[in-house]
């Protein structure tokens, strides 16, 4: 058990507009409304490399997208800061992200994926699956017990 202290940023990231994609922003928009304390929300639509600027603010950030495939109801994995040459000014990788933080601000933030199990990714529309939305909730559900006071066991 990793207790887990500080200021914790969350970035839900993906498209809303392309159904279960959106389950990034799903999940900051219901961090947002638990308004826990020392815990400050964004959504974006993909990371970019000025999200590692406002990441070495914090002492924990964590990334939150929607999986094509994987664990069932979401994903909790420690990331592993890396300087990938391979990035984007348009898309970055979160190790990406965390690894700028580290090498360009000297941060020593601490960096969590947190990867919601999504099933309809193929077509537009502006909703989550009913499975999708099953596994939103426990996801947020897992965020508000890990970030409630700042401490928590690391795992679902």
């Amino acid at each position: 058990m990793t207790p887990l202290h500080g200021n914790v940023l969350l970035i839900g990231y993906g498209n809303p507009g392309r159904l279960d994609d959106g389950l990034g922003p799903a999940l900051a928009a219901a961090v947002r409304e638990m308004a826990l304390e020392r815990v400050t929300v964004e959504s974006s639509y993909q990371l970019a490399v000025e999200h590692a600027e406002q990441a070495a603010h914090y002492d924990v950030v964590v990334f939150a997208d929607a999986a094509v495939k994987g664990a069932e109801p979401f994903c909790w994995e420690p990331l592993t800061p890396t300087m990938d040459a391979a990035f984007s000014t348009h898309s970055v990788a979160p190790a990406t992200v965390l690894g700028l933080a580290q090498h360009l601000f000297q941060a020593t933030t601490e960096g969590y994926i947190l990867g919601i199990r999504g099933y309809t990714f193929d077509d537009f529309g502006e909703h989550l699956s009913p499975r999708a939305q099953e596994n939103l909730a426990a996801a947020a559900a897992f965020f508000q017990a890990t970030f409630q006071n700042q401490q928590c066991k690391v795992g679902p």
